[in-house]
């Protein structure tokens, strides 16, 4: 989650306040967002906390802490945001002040004291914090710089630490480990007393209260205590099962933030890189830093290359601050926004003020989705409708009660004027207001929202096993509207595996590609020169043998593989080449001009320039070559010709091809002062091209088979890449995003300059046709989603650089990648690939359908249960004056209804069926057709046979021989059990709205065999031991089988019913128009 505004390379989050109307709503919202109701949110990315504001106030809650525990707290956010910006000026006025000190000091003469030894190194720790937290150049002076800091650290600042366990140990138990306190989760106590604060249960618990002392006193403590005491328990049974739900899901939460927080990079250890994690980083490592990496500790530059580091998230200021000899001091936290470098650890975890902003704030892990917004509106208007219907209830059964028409189970008239004591006339009131308010607990339905957090909590951690980790709530449901997939061709299309398969050098074809006596001397020097400096990778060579270890970007590893094997055939050794010269400058790699250079100085002052990067990019800069006797020969038309026709056919062989090229510069030119050097501009004209390489990266397996699916599922998958367009081509046919050639061509297949070239009219008109993007710049994917959006699509883009941050910020999902994604990348992100693979990505849309028919299913139930419940009581109330189901009754199927349902049904796997249909648009309606004609049917069902055995259940149930009082209470526990079990049988047709077969799959699903089997053993003890507390009676084996033959009934009546047709315009706009042309006419 971001925590702080401001930075250019940072997704402006929710959880920031932040955002932008872009993309928040499709166009036509946009208009009627004025008139739009305040439940009517499409996207909750970057909408205003404005809007946040009003859901909360037009909400009908009789539950706050607990309907809006998963949604983000406005106030405690606001509250969040006052603690960062005091710790930031309390830190900036410390920097000051001693920094007014050191000047006092200076200007006294006073003596400065040598630095204090701890355990086994040269300085101390409160030493180095005081010196990296007030940036103090002179304490950094008085150590002799960074080299005689790592000196005093027992660090080598081009081999590292030694990494070993011991040396591990010793540096954690004298600076401390990378890890800061954290605030500590919500106890299952606090769960517990938030479960407690519904007023509906608040209620019931005073009334269980009075009537618990009613009771005893009218009828002793050995028989009075039943009434309130079965209420009691029932609510208490409620508020536990409420809180134990809710603490696991917090459990769930709390694993996967911790699983964010851990990030993963490289460190120099004992001569070689190693990946660790940010908490195993100690003071005295060497990290390397690159572009979108995160700073993970305080700590020295060592060395730069035009370094500009964000550090907003400590600032707040989004400047961009370039580091130096003259600024080396990294603070952690903070982003690498551009250049490369190296860095001296100094000062981990608490130690830093990264560690202490973070100790002193927690992380919330409220956040809207869309869904949890939409079904508060939901379950506003049912709450309301239960009120008004309880309210009816409530003064139906008082009115007739006082009247004296309400009879006892005997026939007797329970209030009788004049007659009827005071105690008995308050008890009879108080079971008259506990059915009502028990009637609001069952119609309001608080867990309905929490049915979505409970899905996407199940779906978070199954995705995780799935190869998905997600940041952002709401980004699993939007996938599942997702009707666009933007993906990278690199490492997610392709399995990021390269090897140089293909070479040009000396003007003509290498065969083999690593043949390297097949090289002239000086062409090889060159070129072996050029790969070995111009890379951010690293070679590794065991001092003891074995295999060398390439590290850095797969490209990167597969030219030094590339050049490594060459090497070798000549007797050229790579470390002497590289430390044969020294570098001067580095022009990182840039994806806008897509290449990358290094000036170098050699021992004779000789100053090389070297450049890498797309075939047709460096070779349009190239005027010369040299040929197969070390002859620099200018680049002629047909010459031009040749290589361009090698690169083209190379292309079409689905291979990445790039050029290494390079020229002398005079030494004279080049800028001595350090300032001026970091501003030079590196000159990319008139080269000399040593070699044109072809790369292969195979397509993953399964890839087409994942595009198809996709494809079937109306998901358009479109790539994305910076790739030469006829490489991006070949990849495209090869998986399935492209049909065949005659797909390949405009505007099917655009390259990202003409794209960009286009008027915004224009790129909206071909945006839907595009499949592949090649030779596309981060400006040109963020377009693409721009123009996307405003189509209508919802669309996820894939991204792993720092500059895919707009394009990840501006899509409804950003999806980054785990393994080649930079920090920044992540951090824009709503979901993370951790494989890389795009059939990850599938999933991911999978599990986004999952959910949204999850919530549906359980939407389905709980409303046929509501309406059921509502119409039985309501009508026997009005009718005869008597609830046949009374208070803790309707809380146990309260409790079947919301937490168990919602347990069972939110946590289905999903299926195939999912991907068989089109994706659901953001603004279709929650309740479909499909399941108003389910539910209506079992609803009705169930009402009409509950009512007949209501009025008729004497006669029908053959209890005519028994006495009045006996058989009513017979008759009410037939009702209350077979109600159960309507519900019971009914949760399997839940399962599957749109399908006959409701059965297909449930053993697979162990929780919800499981829900159903406790709620049925509970259901039979209920009813044959607990009758005293439900106020119900033990049945027969007869009424037993009339009860399951009830429930029984709702399968095959679910069945015939999906084979009723329903319209596909919804409802809601059926009776929309109905109303708009009404008025209309009478306008």
């Amino acid at each position: 989650m971001s925590l702080f505004k401001g930075s250019p390379y940072r997704r402006q989050d929710l959880e920031a306040g932040g955002g932008s109307r872009s993309g928040g709503f499709d166009d036509d919202d946009d208009a009627g967002e004025a008139s739009s109701g305040p439940f009517d949110i499409g996207s909750t990315k970057h909408i205003p906390v404005e809007r946040l504001r009003r859901w909360r106030q037009a909400a009908l809650v009789l539950n706050a802490s607990r309907r809006f525990r998963y949604t983000l707290d406005l106030k405690k956010e606001e509250d969040r945001k006052q603690t960062i910006r005091k710790i930031r000026a309390h830190a900036q006025v410390i920097r000051a002040a001693y920094l007014f000190k050191e000047a006092g000091d200076r200007a006294n003469g006073e003596p400065t004291s040598p630095p204090i030894p701890s355990g086994d190194f040269g300085i101390g720790q409160e030493e180095l914090a005081s010196m990296t937290r007030d940036h103090n150049s002179n304490a950094l002076h008085r150590y002799n710089g960074v080299k005689g800091l790592s000196e005093l650290l027992k660090t080598n600042l081009e081999k590292g630490i030694h990494g070993d366990d011991d040396d591990l140990i010793r540096r954690k138990k004298v600076f401390g480990s990378n890890t800061y306190p954290r605030k500590k989760g919500r106890s299952f106590w606090m769960f517990l007393w938030e479960a407690w604060q519904d007023l509906t249960l608040i209620i019931l618990m005073v009334a269980a209260v009075a009537s618990l002392a009613l009771g005893i006193k009218t009828e002793g403590i050995k028989e009075g205590w039943y009434d309130g005491g079965s209420i009691a328990f029932a609510v208490i049974l409620v508020i536990v099962v409420t809180a134990i739900s809710d603490y696991r899901q917090s459990l769930q939460f709390q694993s996967l933030n911790d699983e964010k927080r851990n990030i993963h990079m490289e460190v120099i250890r004992g001569g070689r890189r190693v990946e660790v994690s940010i908490f195993d980083i100690v003071v005295g490592d060497v990290v390397p830093l690159n572009i979108g990496n995160q700073v993970p500790a305080d700590g020295i530059l060592i060395m730069g290359h035009s370094l500009s580091i964000d550090e907003s998230s400590m600032t707040g200021e989004s400047k961009l601050v370039h580091k130096d000899s003259k600024a080396p001091f990294l603070m952690a936290g903070c982003k690498v926004a551009d250049g490369s470098g190296t860095m001296l650890v100094t000062s981990v975890g608490i130690n830093t003020e990264w560690g202490l902003l973070m100790a002193s704030i927690s992380e919330d892990t409220g956040e809207e989705t869309p869904l949890q917004v939409r079904l508060n509106g939901v379950a506003t208007f049912i709450g309301m409708v239960g009120l008004l219907v309880a309210l009816a209830v409530l003064v139906v059964l008082l009115a007739r009660y006082f009247t004296g028409h309400t009879e006892s189970s005997e026939g007797t008239k329970k209030f009788i004027p004049g007659k009827t004591s005071v105690g008995d006339a308050v008890d009879g009131a108080i079971k008259i207001v506990t059915v009502a308010v028990t009637i609001v607990v069952v119609a309001v339905p608080e867990g309905l929202p929490l049915a979505v957090t409970l899905t996407l909590a199940y779906s978070m951690r199954k995705m995780m096993a799935d190869k998905a980790l997600v940041r952002r709530l709401s980004a699993c449901e939007t996938m599942g509207s997702s009707t666009t997939i933007c993906s990278d061709k690199t490492g997610t299309l392709t399995l990021n595996q390269m090897t140089v398969v293909e070479a040009y050098a000396g003007g003509r074809k290498i065969i083999p590609p690593d043949k390297g006596s097949l090289l002239s001397s000086m062409l090889s020097s060159l070129l072996i020169e050029g790969i070995a400096q111009n890379t951010n990778g690293s070679v590794f060579i065991p001092e003891s043998g074995g295999d060398v270890e390439v590290s850095g970007s797969p490209t990167e590893k597969a030219i030094l593989n590339w050049g490594i094997k060459s090497m070798s055939q000549i007797g050229m050794d790579f470390e002497a080449v590289r430390s044969g010269s020294s570098i001067l400058y580095v022009f990182p790699f840039n994806s806008e001009k897509k290449r990358g250079g290094v000036a170098v100085q050699l021992p004779d002052s000789q100053v090389h320039l070297h450049w890498k990067g797309a075939a047709e990019i460096v070779l349009a800069s190239c005027t010369r070559y040299i040929d197969e006797k070390d002859n620099v020969i200018p680049m002629t038309e047909d010459k031009v010709i040749f290589f361009k026709k090698a690169i083209e056919d190379m292309a079409a062989s689905s291979l990445r091809c790039v050029a290494i090229a390079y020229r002398s510069y005079e030494m004279e030119k080049v800028p001595t002062d350090e300032e001026q050097l970091s501003q030079w501009v590196l000159p990319e004209d008139d080269l000399v091209l040593l070699a044109i390489v072809g790369i292969k990266d195979p397509c993953r397996p399964g890839v087409r088979e994942a595009v198809q699916l996709c494809q079937k599922a109306g998901v358009k998958v479109r790539m994305v890449t910076g790739d030469n367009l006829q490489t991006a081509k070949a990849i495209a046919l090869e998986c399935g995003i492209l049909g065949s050639d005659a797909d390949a061509t405009a505007p099917n297949l655009i390259e990202g300059s003409s794209f960009r070239d286009l008027s915004e009219s224009q790129r909206l008109e071909i945006a839907d046709k595009i499949s592949v993007m090649g030779r596309s710049s981060p400006n040109d994917k963020l377009l693409l989603v721009q123009a996307l959006k405003r189509k209508g699509h919802v669309v996820a883009v894939t991204g792993d650089g720092t500059n895919d941050a707009p394009a990840l910020h501006e899509a409804d999902i950003g999806l980054a990648m785990g393994i080649q994604g930079t920090e920044v990348a992540k951090e824009s992100s709503d979901i993370i690939i951790l494989d890389d693979n795009f059939a990850s990505v599938v999933k991911v849309v999978r599990w986004g359908r999952s959910v949204y028919a999850n919530i549906q299913k359980f939407i389905q139930f709980q409303l046929t249960v509501n309406v059921a419940a509502l119409i039985i009581n309501v009508v026997a109330a009005v009718s005869s004056g008597n609830v046949p189901l009374n208070a803790v009754q309707l809380l146990w199927v309260n409790l079947i209804m919301d937490t168990l349902g919602a347990l069972a049904l939110a946590t289905e796997p999903p299926t195939d069926h999912l991907m068989h249909r089109p994706p659901v648009g953001r603004r279709e309606p929650l309740i479909t057709n499909i399941m108003w004609r389910n539910l209506l049917i079992q609803a009705l069902y169930q009402v009409s046979v509950l009512l007949v055995l209501n009025f008729r259940g004497r006669s029908i149930l053959n209890l005519e021989d028994k006495t009045l009082a006996v058989a009513s209470k017979e008759k009410n526990t037939v009702i209350f059990n077979a109600f159960v079990l309507c519900q019971i049988f009914n949760e399997f047709n839940a399962r599957k709205p749109d399908e006959v077969n409701v059965f297909k799959g449930v053993t697979t699903n162990r929780l919800f065999m499981g829900i159903v089997g406790i709620t049925l053993a509970l259901q039979i003890v209920i009813i044959e031991f607990l009758g005293k507390f439900t106020s119900t009676v033990r049945l027969n084996w007869q009424l037993w089988i009339v009860c399951a033959v009830i429930g029984f009934i709702s399968w095959p009546l679910a069945a015939i019913g999906k084979l009723i047709p329903v319209p596909k315009t919804p409802l809601s706009k059926f009776f929309t128009k109905r109303f708009r042309r009404r008025q209309d006419s009478q306008n």
